[in-house]
């Protein structure tokens, strides 16, 4: 197979078919970076708020870095950026607690994000590790920190699941830099 490149970018250009439009390979460094984000936010993904206890009361943070890991041991993964204020405080964080959001939470995004209100205008309590919870969650995992992992400029935290709880409704959804809705296929 010929690859051929962009004489002005020096990109290399897929090869043409008849199934298939002409693809653009770029190399994610440098001004392409903006492009890399782009191509990542292509994929779809639900949205939750981890929660830690703090010293001046509870911290969450929006997050849509989260996965499952094992079903045995129960683990799940999610990964703060290391240039967040409250990274220091997450990463050694020792319990924590995952939050899936509904389609009818969304507005709770804008307590969380800079600057936001956090906890002091919703109703919460906290679990047997005094993690920060609050109700209504589509699903909800009480985590222990079981490892933490390199993630270049996120740190991959491993959870190992204490227990959670799971609620009715339909998936918050996180895609191309906007939320919006799921709609089941048939």
């Amino acid at each position: 197979m010929m690859v051929r490149k962009d004489a002005k970018t020096g990109q290399e250009e897929a090869p043409e078919s008849k199934d298939a439009q002409a693809e653009v390979a770029i190399v994610p460094t440098g001004p392409q970076l903006r492009a890399f984000r782009d191509a990542l936010g292509r994929f779809a993904t639900g949205v939750t708020i981890v929660t830690i206890p703090g010293k001046h009361g509870p911290i969450g943070f929006t997050a849509n870095s989260f996965s499952s890991l094992s079903m045995d041991p129960p683990l799940i993964l999610w990964a703060p950026a290391r240039a967040s204020a409250r990274f220091e405080l997450y990463s050694a964080a020792p319990h924590f607690a995952v939050h899936v959001l509904s389609q009818d939470q969304s507005d709770l995004i804008k307590n969380f994000h800079r600057g936001g209100d956090g906890f002091s205008a919703i109703t919460h309590h906290h679990n047997a590790e005094d993690v920060p919870i609050f109700p209504r969650s589509l699903a909800r995992f009480d985590c222990a920190q079981h490892a933490t992992h390199d993630g270049g400029d996120h740190l991959i935290i491993v959870g190992r699941v204490l227990r959670f709880v799971t609620g009715t409704g339909a998936p918050l959804v996180f895609a191309q830099g906007r939320y919006g809705g799921f709609v089941p296929g048939k």
